[in-house]
């Protein structure tokens, strides 16, 4: 998929509706690709379409097969099929892993990682017939090493690893390319909600509790939505074709 022919291509964003996702779904349809969004937020959906024309909303729910098998039915019956998929859909929470409640625990891999499996399960087999397609999960630094008190997360990153190693096995002479970028803490809505629930539990101040989350980049900083998302265009383009079953971290360093 060079910059000629990535053109006028069909890639599906899930998670699309704020943070990473919208800036992933921006940065393709710049690129002239159209895209199509899902998430649960209907509004939220709605508000990135409205930014570019290239942009479709489709609500659905990742963790549940029978609503991305419809969504996928609806996207390619308006669009064609899909020849990108970008499995960016996520969430986290916070507790010693002794005070994890089990309900928190399937939630966590439900969304982040069973979710990844179930938004990519339906591209697979046309993706191969065409023998061209990309597949990029949105993991985190989380699936290359261990955060304290995110358990539940940090073992269902190292799952979408795994399932992307996995997928790259099984691909790799379609001419299908499967990898995840690994970012560090992002400037998005989640880490606002890491930010609070670190001043709610130690009584920081807020921009404290930012200070240390910056502090774990070894640039001192946050990754912007922007650069995740360049590493993701990247990943759909023709220079990229020999570049499947890796891990990128975008990370400032904190992992390699």
């Amino acid at each position: 998929m060079s910059a000629t022919t990535i053109a006028g291509r069909h890639a599906l964003v899930s998670g699309g509706g704020s943070g990473v996702g919208r800036a992933i779904a921006l940065a393709l349809a710049g690129a002239g690709i159209n895209v199509t969004i899902c998430g649960r937020r209907e509004a939220a959906l709605a508000k990135v379409a409205g930014e570019s024309g290239r942009i479709f909303g489709i609500a659905a729910d990742v963790t549940d097969e029978a609503s991305m098998a419809s969504l996928y039915e609806k996207a390619e019956a308006a669009r064609g099929p899909i020849d990108i998929v970008v499995a960016n859909a996520g969430m986290s929470g916070s507790a010693p892993a002794h005070r994890t409640a089990l309900v928190d625990w399937r939630r966590t891999l439900d969304v982040n990682l069973t979710g990844a499996f179930l938004t990519v399960k339906p591209a697979l087999a046309g993706m191969a017939a065409r023998k061209i397609g990309r597949i990029i999960f949105v993991a985190s630094t989380a699936g290359l090493k261990g955060y304290a008190y995110v358990a539940p997360y940090v073992a269902a990153k190292h799952g979408v690893v795994g399932l992307m190693r996995a997928l790259a096995a099984e691909t790799a002479r379609s001419g299908v390319t499967v990898n995840a970028v690994c970012p560090g803490f992002v400037e998005t809505e989640m880490l606002e909600e890491s930010v609070q629930r670190i001043v709610a539990k130690t009584g920081r101040a807020a921009e404290e509790a930012r200070a240390s989350l910056a502090a774990i980049n070894p640039q001192g900083r946050f990754i912007q939505p922007e650069e995740v998302a360049a590493a993701v265009l990247w990943l759909c383009s023709d220079a990229a074709r020999s570049i499947t079953g890796q891990a990128i971290s975008v990370s400032g360093g904190e992992t390699w």
